[in-house]
């Protein structure tokens, strides 16, 4: 006998349904059902299902004797505290289905979980006991399972998406998602259906639908779905694996070890091994196979741990690469590693994202790089083993001969290596058994179409005694084989200081026109000497550049390359930064093979491109004595690193610059340009003394050279450390001689810039008329020439002098328009400022709703902005509209964040504002005794800076009847 609680009330014997009585004798079925195994009163049973009437025990004698006559191989027996209906594990839905679920949860083959949970799944025909009033046989007391029924559906379609049937995770989601669309997960899941296969619009009605459900609930849609629906607007999911490598063969053993570990949803593989042994491809070929089980991404970072003459890359360049391919936009990159760690693992939390770490140099290096999500796998190459935390280990060996011979044999042309087994075998016996080198040598013997395999042969067992033991004789043989210049450019790309270079770059050292280097180039990559990296880019595998690295390439070829880097990177800065073009150190080099940049994103795109040979560049012209490469690229590159906030380059880049330029003979040009973009990199970090130090060492060097617009740069970077420590006069003394330098050179961005700081000054110390004036001056400014940055700066400056003034309507325009042009250029910290100020108005109106939805985005938008002072006022604001709308322990909370960044940073204005801003919150809880003290810190503090506000706290002060006043 069969029972079946899953939809209708139903009992099958023998496959034939069974006739379970009128509506009494099933409700007294259903209750025993429910209490399965377990004795149920006499009483108890009258009590459930004739609650509204007394009933005899004769009356449930009855229907007893009845069922008896109905459950068949079931039993119902009569024990001393009642009756009991004894069942086994499979007469009855609700139980199968359990044990179903559990038995899908212990095992560990993904295949054989769906069948389980697809069976149980097809257990549900309906809702729970649809025909049953759950009032008359438990009401409350009855457990309902139907959410364990939605559990088990999103669990099946999550593995069913694993295992790559899209297509039956999309149907049996859509009913439960039209259903309950409030269930994010299931709405993730469905839409995750949908993009893998194909539909788009279908995944982003989904979101929407799921949108309007949680706007019903006041919630948001949560990061997953929101990244999902950019991955449906955008297309395809973000991947920087480079193509399958040709002829990939062998390594059945290995792949199926990496398709498991992504089955099981292992976090990580290491794979380690010799010297062309072919860890990058076998991780690549892995990566192409197993795209259907990550359809978030796949991702590839080189971590240059044995690349000769590069040095191994930074942590947290790596995270910068990895969030740009995720799709973050650069400026959005925070400044800290660990902010970074934090970011790169919220973006891949809830995605299913493959990761290569490929040529690791130790697992410190890749700790922070593996994903904490679960989904998600990451794949390490190095050279070395792994650690027990850091992945799976794979040991990669040469191929057995067999498969080095199937290689060989998929790399040429079948019709020339037909009945040659034992010189196949010889040849690929002489490459080491190794991928890399046989890679080598069959593209050599592609190239020679008239050459016998004898004689393939013959130059290898020539090689010397470099021969079978590393595989080196194929790149020897296969180097000689070259032309005169293919063989100088294979030896100067072994010096290569950067892991890259393009077809102008290559040019440039070898010192001939961009279509000769194309040539060049190709003729390399044609021999697999080179790989491809990306479209007319070139990178040359480890082993090869240790091989080509062997001699010291003539000096010149550098010095052209370098010529190269520091010419083009002052083109592309100028073509980028159009603002920055007079404060850019001039070069007295020259380069036949500068590409020309059409306008600003051209520019910029090739910074991007070329960051990390250009930052190898300045460690190779330190290293070699090239003080003027070194310094100018390190100042050319600043504005991108500040832009972008990659402080660790900024500053390493800088640091060296002035280690390198300050150890010469009084070059005071290289070491003001140096000195001062060092002084802004430590303004940004908050190293409020550095900065000080370094703008002061720098302004003498200026006046000496008669540079009054570097003079003028450095006066304003002295104001801003020393209006952060409270020095306000001094600041001002500075802001006013950098408006008069600006003015004398007609530099209108540099005089609105320092005109708009002393406005900002102005309006701190209550003259607001005079600030007034001077955002509006400087707003009109940028305007007429353009600069929507430096506009969106002033306007939200502006905006805060008009709402001291009340004029609230004029604010909240001044605030509008400078959110839409940080938008516009993607300033993401100035966009955050504008919506907290439009939040601002909002609450002086008493529309506080506004206010903290405002609060909320600007908070959101901030969340990667590594700016201290942001963060400070975001919390002040957020406290004191939770403190206008009755929300004190909100308030509190806020304004002692405030105050802990405040105290960290330095900022002795913002911590004034904070102390007040805790101390009216405390008053306003009663806490007086406790206000007492933030009262008197904000007083003093305000006083010691000569603003108003000290005597608007003292006011403030006065007017309350309590312990606060004093």
């Amino acid at each position: 006998m069969e029972f079946r609680m899953l939809g209708p009330l139903e009992a099958w014997h023998d496959g034939v349904p069974v006739q379970l009585g009128d509506q009494q004798q099933r409700f007294v079925l259903v209750v025993l059902l429910l209490n399965a195994n377990k004795p149920v009163s006499s009483a108890r049973l009258a009590e459930i299902v004739w609650a509204d009437r007394e009933a005899k025990p004769t009356l449930v004698r009855s229907y007893i004797k009845r069922l008896r006559d109905v459950v068949g191989d079931a039993t119902i027996e009569t024990t001393p505290t009642g009756y009991l209906l004894r069942l086994g594990d499979d007469q009855l839905d609700t139980v199968r289905f359990d044990r179903l679920r559990a038995e899908a949860a212990r095992t560990a083959d993904p295949r054989r979980a769906v069948e389980l949970l697809r069976e149980a799944v097809e257990l549900w025909r309906g809702r729970f006991l649809e025909d049953i009033d759950i009032d008359r046989v438990g009401g409350p007391d009855v457990v309902i399972p139907e959410e364990t029924f939605s559990d088990a559906v999103g669990d099946l379609a999550e593995l069913e998406l694993g295992i790559g049937d899209h297509r039956s995770a999309r149907d049996r989601l859509r009913p439960l998602v039209r259903s309950d669309p409030a269930s994010q997960k299931h709405a993730e899941l469905l839409m995750r259906a949908l993009l893998v296969g194909g539909d788009r619009v279908g995944a982003l009605r989904v979101f929407g639908s799921t949108h309007d459900a949680l706007a019903e609930l006041r919630m948001e849609p949560g990061p997953v779905l929101r990244k999902l629906a950019a991955r449906a607007e955008r297309g395809d999911p973000p991947t920087s694996l480079p193509s399958r490598p040709g002829g990939f063969t062998g390594r059945a053993t290995e792949i199926a070890a990496l398709e498991a570990a992504a089955a099981a949803g292992r976090p990580a593989v290491w794979v380690s091994g010799a010297p062309g042994v072919g860890k990058t491809g076998l991780a690549v070929e892995a990566a192409h196979r197993l795209r259907d089980r990550f359809p978030d991404g796949q991702l590839l970072v080189r971590l240059n741990g044995f690349t000769p003459g590069v040095p191994e890359t930074a942590v947290g360049d790596a995270l910068a690469e990895l969030l740009v391919e995720v799709g973050v936009p650069a400026e959005q990159i925070p400044a800290t590693v660990g902010r970074k760690v934090r970011l790169y693992q919220d973006t891949l939390w809830g995605t299913r994202t493959l990761v290569v770490l490929d040529n690791a140099a130790s697992p410190e290096q890749i700790r922070p790089l593996l994903p904490e999500a679960d989904g998600c796998l990451a794949i390490v190459t190095s050279r070395r083993m792994g650690d027990a935390d850091t992945g799976e280990p794979i040991r990669l060996s040469p191929l057995p001969p067999e498969e080095a011979a199937e290689l060989f044999h998929a790399l040429t042309d079948p019709r020339r290596v037909r009945g040659r087994a034992a010189d196949v075998g010889a040849v690929v016996k002489r490459c080491g058994f190794l991928p890399m080198p046989i890679r080598v040598a069959a593209a050599l013997f592609r190239r020679h179409d008239g050459w016998p395999l004898a004689h393939l042969l013959r130059l290898l067992e020539e090689g010397g005694p470099w021969g079978a033991e590393d595989g080196i004789a194929a790149v020897r043989v296969s180097v000689q084989q070259l032309g005169e210049p293919q063989r100088v450019l294979f030896r100067l790309l072994g010096s290569l200081p950067g892991p890259d270079v393009d077809v102008a770059g290559g040019a440039a050292l070898a010192g001939c026109t961009p279509g000769e280097a194309r040539s060049l180039l190709n003729d390399l990559h044609e021999v697999s000497l080179l790989e491809e990296a990306a479209p007319e880019r070139y990178h040359m595998l480890d082993p090869l550049k240790e091989f080509a690295a062997d001699s010291e390439p003539p000096v010149p070829a550098l010095v052209r390359l370098l010529d190269f880097y520091l010419v083009t990177l002052a083109a592309a800065v100028a073509a980028a930064y159009p603002f920055d073009r007079a404060q850019l150190p001039s070069t007295d080099r020259s380069c036949p093979v500068t590409p020309v940049f059409a306008d600003a994103d051209a520019g910029f795109r090739w910074i991007v491109a070329e960051r990390d040979n250009l930052v190898a560049a300045i460690h190779y012209a330190a290293s070699h004595d090239l003080p003027e490469h070194t310094w100018r690229l390190a100042v050319l590159l600043w504005r991108y690193f500040h832009t972008t906030n990659q402080f660790e380059d900024w500053m390493s880049t800088l640091d060296l610059a002035w280690k390198i330029v300050s150890s010469g003979q009084g070059n005071d040009y290289g070491e003001a340009h140096v000195l001062l973009r060092l002084a802004t990199a430590h303004d940004r970090l908050g190293q409020l003394a550095e900065a000080l130090e370094r703008a002061a060492q720098a302004l003498p060097k200026w006046r000496r050279l008669g540079d009054p617009r570097g003079e003028a740069a450095t006066l304003c970077a002295l104001a801003i450390p020393t209006m952060e420590l409270g020095k306000h006069e001094q600041a001002m003394v500075h802001l006013e001689a950098a408006l008069e330098k600006y003015e004398q050179t007609e530099d209108r961005r540099g005089e609105a810039h320092a005109l708009s700081m002393l406005g900002y000054l102005n309006e701190q110390h209550g003259n607001l008329d005079v600030a007034l004036r001077q955002h509006a001056s400087a707003a009109r400014m940028l305007r007429e020439i353009g600069h929507v940055q430096g506009t969106a700066h002033v306007l939200n400056n502006l905006g805060s002098v008009q709402e001291k003034l009340g004029l609230l309507p004029e604010a909240l325009a001044s605030y509008t328009d400078a959110h839409a042009c940080a938008a516009e250029v993607g300033d993401q910290c100035v966009e955050a400022y504008a919506l907290n100020n439009i939040g601002n108005v909002h609450r002086q109106q008493g529309q506080f709703a506004q206010a903290v939805r405002y609060h909320d985005k600007a908070r959101e938008v901030a969340t990667n902005v590594p700016d201290a002072d942001l963060l400070t006022q975001l919390y002040l604001d957020r406290g004191a509209t939770a403190l206008a709308r009755g929300a004190r322990q909100e308030a509190l909370t806020a304004c002692k964040s405030a105050l802990d960044l405040a105290d960290g940073h330095g900022n002795r204005a913002y911590r004034a504002r904070a102390h007040r801003g805790v101390a009216e919150t405390l008053h306003a809880m009663g806490q007086h005794e406790g206000a007492v003290t933030h009262w008197a810190a904000a007083e003093a503090e305000f006083a010691e800076l000569e603003l108003p506000d000290a005597g608007q706290v003292r006011e403030e002060r006065a007017a309350l009847g309590c312990a606060c006043a004093g």
